[in-house]
């Protein structure tokens, strides 16, 4: 899923320049009209409100969240997708990059799996076009989970319970497919809405002065030229060091992960490309940056302003935008953190 030349070139002249870019029963007539309006409120603006989501399946949902917190998906039975996207740390994890399986380090940081499927692609270097793909990856993957779908889907076939489960949900039981299915339908679910949600509806007083100004300073120093729409990101390619040469200044040696986006395309134009990430939540996901380079909110945003936008952001641009930022942590749906079965 290569995105053409040409493109990356509008987005980086884009971002230069620091302009911004790009139920289950009908509601009553009144409330329709209601939401109109709320949504006339926010037509303009560069970041969206969360939509709500649709019907969900709850038993698919219970039996995606149970996979999702089992080790039973890696070789050694040590490891579990929450391993490196934890719940209680915005769903991103605590650590510079992965641990995987037997202690193996990971050569990037694991990007947050909340709200992920309003992502349009998957990974830092988009090699996934969705979730479903993006749950197949790991569990093969010899440094992070570190088994075979084979063996995956023979040890969930002699487990009673998940034999019952699948074959009430799945008319073919447990394959990979349905494995990789249910574990999507979970982490689909898993979306956050937050106070700044609540501000683009229309309530006013769902945020504070100091983050109205913030979102004000964001938009002014040039932020949502890439960190926009639904997740605040996760809608295109951009280049790391896009104005600055991040990588020279980080003085530290290349890796295969820091090629970004090449790794898949093999194009040279995408070298350092990978997918802008969400902003929602970050306050809970440090440390931050790809290569987990980056310890504090307020660094980062730092970071960013020097190397995206060519700007030094004062001590209050950055203090005002990490306000503003604070204000996207949002709230897990009660189902993401039952007791696991």
């Amino acid at each position: 899923m290569t995105q053409p030349k040409s493109v990356f070139i509008v987005l980086s002249a884009i971002a230069i320049a620091g302009c911004t870019s790009k139920k289950e029963e009908e509601a009553p007539v009144e409330e329709a009209v209601v939401v109109e309006e709320k949504v006339a409120v926010v037509a303009e603006e560069p970041l969206k409100p969360l939509p709500e989501m649709g019907k969900l399946n709850m038993e698919k949902i219970v039996l995606g969240r149970k996979l999702f917190h089992d080790t039973i998906l890696s070789g050694d039975g040590t490891v579990a997708c929450s391993t490196c996207h934890a719940l209680d740390h915005g769903g991103a994890e605590p650590r510079k990059t992965s641990t995987g399986i037997r202690g193996q380090i990971g050569p990037i940081n694991s990007p947050t799996v909340l709200n992920s499927s309003h992502n349009f692609v998957q990974f830092w270097d988009g090699r996934a076009k969705d979730l479903r793909e993006q749950a197949e990856g790991p569990v093969a993957n010899p440094i992070e989970m570190g088994a075979t779908w084979e063996g995956v889907v023979k040890r969930l076939q002699g487990n009673d319970k998940y034999a019952a489960e699948f074959a009430a949900l799945y008319k073919d039981g447990i394959t990979k497919d349905n494995v990789t299915d249910a574990v999507a339908v979970y982490e689909e679910a898993l979306i956050t809405p937050s106070r700044f949600d609540e501000y683009l509806l229309g309530d006013q007083n769902a945020i504070t002065a100091a983050e109205k100004k913030g979102y004000e300073t964001f938009k002014d120093v040039g932020c949502t030229a890439c960190h926009n729409g639904v997740l605040v990101g996760g809608g295109m390619f951009q280049k790391m060091g896009l104005v600055n040469d991040y990588f020279k200044d980080r003085g530290t040696e290349l890796t295969e992960a820091d090629l970004g986006r090449f790794n898949v395309s093999k194009n040279p134009a995408e070298k350092h490309f990978f997918k802008v990430p969400t902003l929602r939540n970050v306050e809970l996901t440090s440390p931050y940056l790809h290569d987990g380079s980056r310890a504090t909110l307020e660094e980062t945003v730092r970071v960013m302003g020097k190397y995206q936008l060519g700007r030094d952001l004062t001590n209050a641009e950055v203090n005002s935008i990490v306000t503003f930022l604070k204000s996207l942590t949002g709230k897990l749906p009660d189902y993401a953190r039952v007791t696991v079965r």
